[in-house]
């Protein structure tokens, strides 16, 4: 596969020929110098052995922002601020920020329910709307790791949450497992000892995997766990990640049954932010016929933004993580 990371680099269509015998051939007609970069990965979901090429202009310029972010992420040079060791302190003026998180997108479907609902469709839809709820709201702000139907690796949607200083990381997903009568809500936080149960380790691996279906070369030691993820500012930014987990799992379970009835715990990349508050919430199985069909419905995903929102509404009003607010 050919992936490229400038908004039109090539002219014309690749071409691919067989060279000899033994070697076939990509040709790119490119309108700009680049520095590629390639490498190869294993099979894993639908995808079978692939060869990714990175395309980067060679004068080193970006356009957009989130160019420059997955750049720096693919060659290891991701600069982050240093974490937070006391809550922030907000003026009254700065509302709160919470970036949300549409898990999956572009090459990544997600999961794909038995009438082929793509995950990476739905959760999309109710990230949307849930930044209606959110902007609607006089001191808060949201903004969304994706807008549209694109690949974005996990350690870039991390990054772009903590270089807006957000105060909240909410990732929305729709679980899937093989036992097509799972059903039910879940809500994950981080965990610094390993996963709470079963489900909650093979979600996170399921989920973690997303980088290598997008294409991503895994390579570079976690910026994180080496120095923060031990350290007391992990410690209280996951406690209030359980609260705030727990405010949306109640108001979720008032929507749609839940899977399991306590915020989970695991290893889960996306939510790796060591001083913001972060949540995965599955929203229900995508792989069971009736879910599916809920989560197809606008009204259910407008009530899924509402529960998720509602939450979020009362972790604040609890005064779990910005009580230097006022």
């Amino acid at each position: 596969m050919a992936r490229s990371v400038q908004p039109t680099p090539i002219s014309r269509p690749p071409v691919l020929s067989q060279f000899n015998a033994d070697t076939v051939r990509l040709v790119l007609d490119l309108k700009t110098d680049v520095k590629p970069q390639s490498f190869t990965l294993a099979p894993v979901a639908e995808y079978k052995h692939r060869l990714v090429v990175d395309l980067y202009p060679a004068n080193g310029q970006q356009e957009d922002p989130l160019l420059t972010l997955l750049e720096d992420y693919n060659k290891g040079k991701l600069e982050q601020p240093a974490p937070q060791v006391k809550p922030k302190k907000n003026s009254s003026s700065r509302p709160i920020i919470v970036m949300l998180d549409p898990g999956h997108g572009g090459e990544d479907p997600g999961a794909i329910g038995p009438s082929g609902t793509r995950e990476k469709d739905v959760v999309l839809r109710i990230g949307k709307q849930l930044r209606r709820l959110i902007d609607a709201e006089r001191n808060m702000r949201a903004f969304m790791t994706r807008e549209e139907d694109v690949f974005i690796p996990l350690g870039v949607r991390v990054a772009k949450a903590r270089r807006l200083n957000a105060d909240l990381f909410i990732s929305i997903h729709a679980d899937a497992v093989l036992n097509r009568s799972a059903r039910g809500s879940s809500v994950f936080a981080l965990s610094e000892k390993g996963a709470t149960s079963v489900f909650a380790r093979a979600t996170a691996q399921s989920q973690n995997n997303a980088d290598l279906i997008g294409g991503v070369k895994i390579g570079s030691k976690d910026r994180y766990l080496a120095h923060t993820l031990l350290d007391l500012t992990q410690t209280a930014t996951i406690n209030d990640s359980l609260k705030l987990g727990k405010t949306v799992l109640n108001q979720v379970g008032s929507l749609n049954r839940l899977h399991k009835g306590q915020v989970e715990q695991a290893g889960f990349a996306v939510l790796k932010a060591p001083d913001i508050p972060s949540i995965l919430v599955e929203t229900a199985f995508i792989s069971n016929p009736e879910e599916e069909q809920r989560l197809i419905d606008s009204e259910f995903q407008q009530q899924m933004a509402n529960a998720i929102f509602s939450g979020v509404k009362s972790y604040f009003s609890q005064g779990a993580a910005l009580a230097a607010r006022a």
